[in-house]
């Protein structure tokens, strides 16, 4: 198998020294099974909760070439902790035909593997949030000092040796000539060309745009009141400025940091923006394809994707799933179906075959005994280490006595270095699969709890249910008669549940 490596470390107590670890195991790996490495992807100091990984993103883009048809890494939380990121991302994959390999978890086709990875995901999610919590509980600290938190101070501010704000006051002119425009009626463009007139630039030294003046705007330290962990985060952990979190998760402190605008300026440019942005939502709506990527066409065998249109004497909206060949290419038949018809459809049978209690007692069983002989595997790599581990330091012994005894040689320092290189990979991977071992066997319990925290899908957010779907759904195959859903295991010997429900699929049939 020709296979591609890809290796990470963030900025959590690891070092650069982690990936070569890691890739000294895969190359291990990889000479052991037979595979062929043609490509190394690293990313260095980079979160596995973001996708914002240059090489990351690097190796997903080439993985449609054929230069490669497996991608190794050392453990699934090296690809990515966030479970929707993913499952979006193995599936490209496995669209081109690559498949993921890890090296300590021991994971193979099988319908349990699947499901078991999900939850060892889950697991290396919860780890990451619980090292954001802690992050952050020393992020606040440092907030309710008014002090500056990290990364590149507002326009118009910088940051002294104690971290507290002073003004620029030449920036700060910007800024208030920003929010002076604004408020007498000026709008984004024309705020621009003044701007680039005046050869005014943003704190990174570029031209303003549409959405650094967005944040300029709605930046409430302007006004002298210290500001922190306002903004939530997208579901692809990339920050998004113009949403904030409630009330009680923001930290304010009024007259923390010294102003650059009144508050009355900063009244009046809320009141301009808001009703602004009254009057977009009222032309726009975004919706939430929860089954995107999933949906294929029955009767030429094309993907559906989400559609959103007026139509009709009355301009009625409709909101579906369309066959992209019909759209196209004209070359098909098939209707579009109603989203929500589709979509609950797909939630019904997930709550029905994997989250109702008997399927979720089953699935648990079948899990912890997967995960049972998975973890028996890993401890037999263990004693293999360990035994290859005492080879070793048996030859570093005798080379040791040999060189005590007078029978020194050049080529011996060269052997021994090679020694004791071997004997620090061997002592890492020891001390990593025994952590891996815990890892890989989670309780039948832990289990349970794992997928009876999505059994309530029907009251989750439409991103969460998104998530979820994704997950368990494999595909969905629309027919003129009938609706496949294609999901990961059930148990029962079958992953395909064909529902035939021809009088409410012609009527959601547009």
């Amino acid at each position: 198998m020709i296979a591609a490596i890809y290796a990470r470390y963030s900025s959590d107590n690891q070092r650069k020294e982690s990936i070569d670890a890691q890739v000294r195991a895969i190359n291990e790996y990889a000479r052991k099974n037979g595979h062929t490495i043609v490509r190394i992807y690293t990313d260095e100091a980079r979160s596995a909760t973001t996708d914002n990984r240059p090489q990351f993103l690097q190796m997903m883009k080439e993985s449609a070439t054929g230069m490669f048809n497996a991608v190794i890494v050392h453990k699934l939380d090296r690809f990515s902790r966030d479970r929707y990121d993913s499952a979006f991302y193995k599936r490209q994959l496995k669209k081109n035909g690559v498949k993921l390999i890890s090296v300590l978890e021991n994971l193979d086709d099988s319908p349990e593997s699947i499901i078991l990875e999900s939850v060892l995901e889950g697991m290396a999610e919860y780890y990451s949030a619980n090292l954001s919590r802690e992050v952050m509980k020393g992020m606040k600290e440092i907030a309710l000092k008014c002090r500056h938190n990290g990364g590149t101070p507002p326009l118009g501010y910088d940051v002294l040796t104690d971290k507290s704000y002073s003004v620029n006051e030449s920036e700060a002119r910007t800024v208030r000539m920003i929010f002076e425009m604004y408020a007498s009626g000026k709008g984004y463009n024309e705020i621009i060309d003044t701007l680039s007139i005046e050869d005014c630039r943003s704190k990174s030294g570029r031209p303003f745009g549409k959405n650094s003046l967005h944040d300029i705007l709605r930046n409430e330290k302007y006004t002298g009141t210290y500001v922190f962990n306002r903004t939530i985060r997208k579901t692809s952990s990339k920050r998004n400025n113009h949403q904030s979190k409630s009330d009680e998760d923001i930290i304010r402190v009024e007259n923390g940091i010294p102003a650059i605008i009144t508050k009355e300026l900063w009244n009046e440019v809320g009141r301009k923006m808001n009703g602004n942005k009254r009057a977009r939502a009222a032309n726009s709506a975004k919706e939430t394809y929860m089954l995107s990527g999933l949906v294929f066409c029955g009767e030429c065998g094309g993907s559906f994707a989400g559609n959103r249109k007026f139509s009709g004497r009355n301009k009625n909206l409709y909101v579906t799933y369309e066959c992209t060949t019909r759209k196209r290419q004209r070359t098909c038949n098939m209707k579009s179906i109603e989203k929500n018809f589709i979509e609950n459809l797909v939630i019904n049978q997930l709550l029905n075959d994997i989250f109702a209690p008997d399927a979720m007692d089953r699935i648990a069983d079948r899990l912890a005994e997967h995960a049972r002989l998975r973890s028996g595997e890993i401890s037999k790599n263990i004693r293999d280490f360990e035994n290859e581990l005492s080879g070793v330091q048996t030859q570093i012994n005798n080379t040791v006595n040999a060189i005590a005894n007078g029978m020194f040689h050049l080529s011996m320092k060269e052997k021994m270095d090679n020694l004791e290189a071997r004997k620090t990979a061997l002592t890492v991977r020891i001390v990593e699969a025994k952590r891996q071992a815990q890892i890989n066997s989670p309780s039948r319990e832990f289990i349970r709890s794992y997928l009876q925290q999505d059994a309530d899908i029907k009251n989750k957010s439409p991103e969460d249910q998104k998530r979820i779907i994704q997950t368990y759904v494999v595909k969905v195959v629309v027919y003129n008669d009938r609706i496949d859903t294609h999901t990961i295991v059930d148990f029962d010997g079958q992953t395909v549940r064909k529902v035939t429900t021809p009088a409410p699929l012609k009527a959601a049939m547009i």
